[in-house]
């Protein structure tokens, strides 16, 4: 059961091997990390946030490149016990003006080649401290923690007091401050550790390749959280390189990725099942999974990828089982202690197989948005359900799928069109890599669907074609207007479409 009051980190310390001299870390620049050497680095930084005497509470945004050290930070605030904001570096001036005056940080870190524009900023905000942090293990935040002492103990938080606050993608409108608690964070990685059979040191242990960004859900609260409350030694990439991944292979157990990382990874030659054999398990979530590579990574690596769903709101919901049946299409069954259901406009549970809106209720869903109040209300049912904006349908079986996004969801001429299903068909076709549908305005129907498809290198695709294959496929109603062949289609950092761009991107005519 989860402790009632714990500061998240002491649960991270509880699981670290009795050798602290073993390397907790090993990094694609040869840099080896033991134990020990997360725990002395947390705790000067530790102690340096505390001798700068910030309020209860105090925000500690960090928009930096990924690095051990960076990890060591989001420790350190845990064990100190502020709030830790992780935020993208692809972020600009506006985004960083945003999300700084909404969550007023009392400390802003930032890599040094970016001092000049977010400190200022900050400071205009009424930020009174921003450090540099690089991923060469230089910056002013390091020199100024290298004279704190290195033993810290941590700071009692209890498992409703809030640990992070991570802004939502903010790939349908605004981003929103979800706050996560100690306990959120602590129950979630502790199911995963179970449901997924971490293996312990007595068992040969776990050894995950960490290829993702750290600002993020699924590489900060997902994967690191898996390592630590295992004690599992992580095989460091500062970015994704899929020869890099190659490489590391034959020598971890465990990796976690988006599609994308898995389409690249198919995509070099040197892939066998061979090479995967030593490997345990490969997990997949952030985006949907295209069945073709589903399929494709099972014949040549021999293993199926798990896949899984989680949000920022709610980090990890459902997973398809370690032991039994993964799915293709499917993110599985609601994971223990989550309460899933699907529901219509009234909040009515619909039968097995039919579509409806995914709600949620949980340990680890969070304690609601950042200073909206009225938002957060407006996301939970008064059973305390989470209406987490997904739609999709679950089986008999209990298993799963996401259809879409609720905002998603075009309503053309009165008929509900769901884009994933168009998209299936679409992904279907011959020479067709994959697509997007979107919902436009249009004086008559209210809405039409546009199709976005990007092409298979070396294929030539026909947009009238595609469109009547539709046709052929579907009810006339959900055919899109009209359709698009581009060469790619706008993601965010973790590979989501960007579906919003597209909307303003591709009109339709009032006679089409």
């Amino acid at each position: 059961m989860t402790p009632t009051s714990s500061n998240l980190y002491q649960a991270f310390r509880a699981a670290f091997p009795a050798d602290l001299e073993a390397t907790a870390v090993e990094t694609d620049a040869g840099q080896f990390y033991t134990w020990r050497d997360l725990e002395r680095g947390s705790a000067m930084l530790a102690n340096f946030l505390q001798s700068l005497n910030l309020p209860e509470g105090a925000r500690i945004a960090a928009q930096v490149d990924k690095s051990v050290e960076a990890l060591m930070l989001y420790l350190a605030t845990l064990r100190a016990g502020f709030v830790f904001l992780p935020l993208n570096m692809a972020y600009q001036s506006a985004e960083m003006a945003y999300f700084i005056g909404d969550a007023e940080p009392a400390v802003v870190v930032c890599s040094a080649q970016n001092f000049g524009w977010v400190s200022k900023l900050a400071f205009q905000a009424g930020t009174p401290w921003v450090f540099t942090l690089n991923d060469d293990r230089t910056g002013s935040l390091l020199n100024r923690a290298a004279h704190a002492p290195d033993q810290h103990p941590p700071a009692t938080r209890h498992a409703d007091d809030l640990a992070v606050l991570i802004y939502t993608s903010g790939t349908t409108g605004r981003s929103k401050g979800a706050m996560l608690t100690h306990g959120n964070m602590l129950s979630n990685a502790l199911v995963l550790q179970e449901y997924w059979a971490w293996r312990s040191a007595e068992q040969g242990g776990d050894v995950l390749i960490h290829a993702l960004p750290i600002f993020h859900v699924h590489g900060l609260f997902v994967a690191i959280h898996g390592a630590l409350i295992n004690g599992s030694k992580m095989i460091w990439l500062t970015r994704f390189d899929p020869k890099a991944v190659l490489q590391a292979l034959p020598r971890a157990t465990v990796f976690m990725g988006v599609p994308t990382l898995y389409v690249r990874l198919l995509a070099e030659p040197g892939l066998t099942a061979e090479l995967c054999s030593h490997m345990r398990l490969f997990i997949s979530g952030s985006a949907p999974l295209l069945m073709e590579t589903f399929q494709t990574w099972q014949t040549r690596t021999g293993h199926t990828i798990l896949e899984r769903y989680g949000m920022s709101e709610t980090i990890m919901l459902t997973s398809n089982p370690y032991t039994g049946e993964r799915r293709g299409g499917s993110v599985g069954a609601p994971l223990p202690g989550v309460q899933l259901r699907i529901v219509n406009q009234r909040d009515e549970p619909v039968p097995a197989g039919d579509i409806g809106d995914i709600q949620v209720k949980g340990p680890s869903v969070f304690a609601g948005y950042w200073r909206m109040p009225e938002k957060t209300a407006q996301e939970f049912t008064g059973g305390g359900y989470f209406k987490t904006g997904d739609v999709g349908r679950q089986d008999a079986d209990g298993y799963v799928t996401i259809v879409g996004r609720s905002k998603d969801l075009i309503i053309s001429g009165g008929y509900n069109v769901y884009p994933a299903e168009l998209e299936s068909f679409i992904n279907d076709l011959p020479g067709v890599l994959e697509s997007a549908v979107v919902g436009v305005p249009h004086a008559d129907f209210g809405e039409v669907g546009v199709a976005v498809v990007v092409p298979r290198p070396g294929a030539q695709l026909d947009a009238a074609r595609i469109l009547a294959q539709l046709k052929a496929s579907v009810a006339n109603y959900k055919v899109p207007k009209q359709c698009f062949v581009v060469p790619e289609l706008p993601r965010n950092a973790m590979g989501k479409v960007q579906k919003n761009q597209l909307r303003t991107q591709y009109v339709v005519p009032p006679s089409a």
